[in-house]
């Protein structure tokens, strides 16, 4: 029933207010308990909003939606926005309900000194956890890992999947300028939020650095805390179905740590045709052998380059590399990526081919491979 003075009942309004979603984290603004107030009179209707952090990059956006969604709501005349700020316990009572449905037993337990509790353990470190881990490694740096794992993980998201990524390529990060984002992720306590692009949520040390041209001198101890906080302190959203790690070249500390930390995680190893490159993209697949981490697959990009359509392709680094490997490793061929300009361009756009350029060779191959990756990985029923 409408209030006493015509307009609409507070029910009415928090009820309108759930539709609301923080945009970084993708819940209602109402079950995140960020609704503080919300005072009826009449047709005037007055709401308090307590954003994450004082410094919300979102202030202006969701103002907007309360103010667009109320306004639609039968009897409301005006609308009357405030925006206020958590408190540090407000916050941190947010971030635990963020990290409900962990496994069971894992609870947050004060430490001795008093401090508070660590964040919750990552969903992703339980014995099921709730989304397939790839990781893309490679053998040696130039073969186009990054530009592979930039355009599988938006032709995952392209095919209706939730989609993360890690870069934790920490020395030669490039999937942030690949996906075209820039900016700094937000801190809500100890939680951070990834950036996102087009249902693609992205987590890079390129965001935390104050440019891309910074170089990271870093030893082993760094690389590994920096991981693991990527790992556990990550607010992924809900119900994530993929989080592909785009690995450095080699079998070094970072490949260590991950395949260390996530023992779950499944493997596909980027090549290229030219025999010498697939020789040491095997070390990568002896790696995973020995920590007992399942390869998928094996792909072969540079496969080959056509001057005009239709054209035989010349192949300009060799061929049959990623084959020889797959069968080497006793695992599938998962496809051939062409040599194509596009390809470069759009990595270098913030743009990948999948998205910009879908009717081509290299993006058809690259949303074949995506789905053949999510064929042998399939994600677990809830």
């Amino acid at each position: 029933m409408p209030n006493d003075q015509g307009g609409p009942t507070r029910e009415q309004v928090v009820e309108a207010l759930r539709g609301v979603l923080d945009p970084e984290l993708g819940r209602s603004i109402v079950d995140l308990e960020m609704v503080k107030d919300v005072a009826v009179c009449g047709g005037s209707v007055a709401v308090e909003v307590l954003l994450t952090i004082g410094g919300c990059p979102m202030k202006e956006s969701i103002a907007r939606s309360v103010e667009q969604r109320l306004l639609s709501v039968p009897g409301v005349e005006a609308v009357d926005v405030r925006m206020g700020s958590m408190s540090s316990d407000q916050r941190r009572a947010l971030v635990e309900r963020l990290h409900q449905g962990r496994p069971a037993g894992e609870e947050d337990v004060p430490s001795k000194d008093g401090e508070p509790p660590p964040p919750a353990r990552s969903p992703f470190l339980s014995e099921n956890p709730r989304a397939q881990i790839v990781v893309v490694a490679s053998g040696k740096g130039g073969v186009g890992k990054s530009t592979v794992t930039a355009n599988l993980a938006m032709a995952l998201a392209m095919d209706g999947r939730k989609v993360g990524v890690i870069d934790a390529d920490v020395y030669g990060f490039s999937i942030p300028r690949m996906l075209g984002l820039t900016g700094r992720p937000t801190a809500i306590d100890r939680m951070l939020i990834p950036l996102e692009r087009d249902g693609v949520r992205v987590m890079s040390i390129g965001f935390l650095v104050p440019d891309e041209d910074e170089a990271v001198i870093w030893r082993g101890p760094m690389l590994h805390k920096t991981l693991l906080t990527f790992i556990n302190e990550v607010h992924w959203g809900e119900g994530l179905e993929y989080l592909l790690i785009d690995l450095p070249p080699g079998t070094g500390d970072v490949s260590l740590t991950i395949a260390q930390t996530l023992p779950h995680a499944h493997m596909v190893i980027v090549t290229t045709p030219q025999p010498t490159a697939a020789s040491v993209a095997q070390r990568a697949g002896r790696m995973a052998e020995k920590i007992e981490m399942e390869i998928v697959g094996v792909i072969e990009n540079m496969a080959g380059f056509s001057p005009t359509p239709g054209a035989p392709p010349l192949e300009l680094f060799g061929s049959g590399g990623g084959l020889r490997l797959a069968q080497k490793l006793g695992v599938p061929l998962l496809g051939e990526i062409p040599i194509d300009v596009a390809l470069r361009e759009s990595g270098d756009a913030g743009d990948p081919i999948v998205r910009s350029a879908p009717d081509s060779t290299a993006a058809a191959v690259l949303r074949q491979i995506a789905r053949r990756i999510a064929e042998l990985v399939p994600v677990p029923a809830r």
